[in-house]
């Protein structure tokens, strides 16, 4: 086996400052972007900037930390980065760090809250300045060290009622008795619904949005007709235990699915079952996704405002991060959601 040889030998700032004959001081400006508010020639930042450009040369991030007392980014921690929601909402994320002159690091839980503590003890050795969190149940006292901490924070999607953190979601309960209502008032009385089966908020405001609307129309609230699926159910088994669901309610005339990825099982399930949308059963679901549009007839949606989510998230985080910023008004947000209807119901 052949000897690489010694490892090479990482370039310094002051590498770069010997290499072009001039001073460390003088590097750190160009690079800094302030040569032409220290008073640097062009000619001598261009001999920099061949150098560096030359080299290869990236300043040591940690180096640039304690300098700056900033790394100008920002920990993103997801759901999940497959799921269409969390993707469109780390677009948006990502492109309004990159509006405020921030990177954003982006990772996800799996809805598994070890993994949750494990990624905010890695974020926080790599010295991000603020993190945004759609967190998973358990990750409490995570949040709540953060806190402590005083370290800026702003919670998407869900949040810990016990906890005073800023956080931006959608209104759930008020989406889903929208959605509720709708079939109402089309005549369907026997409406199932599908959720998952988390403690998270959001799970239990839509699962009370449900309950309280078939109360407030003086209808009965049976057990048999809802179902929670575990989050890490397979395919496979997630569609057969929505089937049974079905084959069990023979009267249900409608079901709401609480996610899009459980509407998507629910498409997959009803048609295994030889079914027809809306004839034989209607459907409503909870936050879009592009086979909701394309799927015939169409399915009624409550359309999340992912936008207007991560907007408001980066504007909560902004102002924690800015002390010449005023703080916010109001930093926990409850967004309304818009009711879509198609052809499902």
């Amino acid at each position: 086996m052949k000897d690489k040889g010694p490892e090479m030998k990482r370039l310094s700032l002051k590498d770069v400052a010997r290499m072009a004959g001039v001073a460390p001081s003088t590097v750190s400006f160009v690079l800094n972007g302030k040569a032409r508010q220290m008073r640097i020639s062009e000619e001598l930042a261009a001999r920099v900037m061949a150098v560096v450009k030359k080299t290869g040369y990236q300043p040591h991030h940690v180096a640039v930390n304690l300098r700056t007392g900033q790394s100008k980014t920002l920990g993103l921690i997801v759901e999940s980065i497959s799921g269409s929601f969390f993707a469109a909402l780390a677009r948006v994320v990502e492109s309004e760090a990159d509006r405020f002159g921030y990177k954003i690091v982006y990772c996800s839980t799996e809805n598994n809250a070890s993994k949750g503590s494990e990624l905010i003890r890695m974020l926080s050795r790599q010295q991000v300045d603020g993190y945004l969190i759609t967190p998973a149940a358990g990750m409490e006292k995570d949040i709540e060290q953060l806190l402590a901490h005083k370290r800026p924070i702003v919670l998407m999607d869900s949040y810990f009622p016990e906890l005073q953190v800023p956080y931006v979601l959608i209104n759930n309960y008020d989406g889903v008795k929208e959605g509720m209502e709708y079939l109402l008032k089309k005549g369907y009385r026997k409406i199932g619904f599908i959720t998952v089966d988390m403690e998270l908020i959001q799970v239990q405001q839509r699962l009370q949005g449900y309950k309280e609307t078939l109360r407030d129309h003086n209808i009965a609230v049976r057990n048999k007709q809802v179902l929670k699926l575990s989050y890490n159910s397979p395919r496979e088994e997630a569609i057969a235990l929505i089937q049974d669901f079905i084959r069990e309610n023979k009267d249900m005339d409608a079901i709401f699915f609480s996610t899009n990825y459980l509407g998507i099982l629910g498409l997959e399930s009803i048609a295994g079952l030889g079914l027809k949308i809306p004839e034989d059963l209607a459907m409503v679901c909870f936050d879009d996704h592009d086979i909701f549009r394309l799927y015939p007839p169409g399915i009624t949606v409550v359309q999340q405002p992912i936008e207007e989510i991560a907007k408001t998230a980066m504007s909560l985080l902004m102002q924690q991060l800015d002390k010449n910023r005023p703080p916010a008004k109001v930093n926990q947000v409850h967004l309304p959601g818009k009711f879509i209807p198609r052809g499902s119901a």
